[in-house]
């Protein structure tokens, strides 16, 4: 895990699919949107941040249990091939999250392997593709993640997502969005799995320069450093059997269904 005063490593994973086939995204972000939201990262954060990027391409989608185990933040932008996603990567950061390591969804990601699975739920929602307008209020002005951004802050062009959005009930919601059809939505929340600390945020369609917005990016600098965990070591809670007046030094334990 990263020692106090290091730098919060993280990853920003991108499907990395628009921006090669689509001429409209690859105009918006011709490095990728993986790469911008590194480079908004680390133009916050500095020195408190070390930033890389994988995309599904590349070997293990760059997502080696090496590299997770190096890794306090994942973030996952993903949206057209969701279903490209190895489950045996799947599992690997669903091990790490509960582990300990942070995760930030952003957008499209809802509907992701890694979040549905952590949810439990269809995490379906309501949407319409249309530019509209977005205002994100915030509901937690004390909370960490809410810090620096005004109240509310305005995205000019954004896929409309609304409710209802089938997902758990938040552990926080941060923030709430409001799109000119009258349509609401719960755009900033989180929840806790295991040791890992999970940040939704939904502004980020790829077809509008969402992730150049300074009040977006400021969110997920935010996001990065609130989920980054501080544990002394990441390691999945086991069961233990202790025996009577033994308050202290369990005895490890595998389960009815291991030998």
């Amino acid at each position: 895990m990263t020692e106090k005063n290091e730098p919060v490593r993280a990853i920003v994973w991108g499907e990395n699919r628009h921006e090669q086939v689509e001429e409209k995204v690859r105009a918006i972000y011709p490095d990728g949107m993986h790469n911008t939201i590194k480079d908004g990262l680390t133009e916050l954060l500095g020195d408190a941040v070390s930033v890389s990027t994988a995309t599904l391409d590349e070997p293990e989608h760059g997502l080696t249990d090496e590299r997770l185990q190096d890794t306090d933040v994942l973030l996952w932008w993903g949206h057209a091939a969701h279903g490209e996603v190895s489950d045996e990567v799947v599992q690997r950061v669903h091990q790490h999250v509960l582990a300990g390591m942070g995760l930030i969804v952003l957008h499209s990601g809802h509907w992701s392997k890694i979040f549905t699975t952590l949810m439990g739920t269809t995490c379906t929602l309501r949407w319409r593709s249309a530019a509209d307008r977005e205002l994100v209020w915030t509901l937690a002005p004390d909370h960490p993640i809410a810090q620096g951004v005004p109240h509310p802050f305005i995205i000019p062009e954004q896929e409309m997502y609304g409710e209802f959005f089938d997902v758990p009930t938040p552990d926080e919601l941060i923030f709430l969005s409001t799109f000119t059809g009258g349509e609401v939505f719960r755009s900033g929340m989180t929840y806790r799995r295991g040791r890992g600390k999970i940040f939704f945020f939904s502004p980020g369609d790829q077809d509008y320069p969402v992730y150049f917005n300074e009040h977006v990016r400021r969110v997920l600098a935010n996001g990065v450093q609130w989920a980054a965990a501080e544990l002394p070591q990441r390691e999945l809670p086991v069961l233990l059997r202790y025996d009577a007046e033994d308050f202290y030094t369990g005895h490890g334990y595998r389960g009815p269904m291991q030998r």
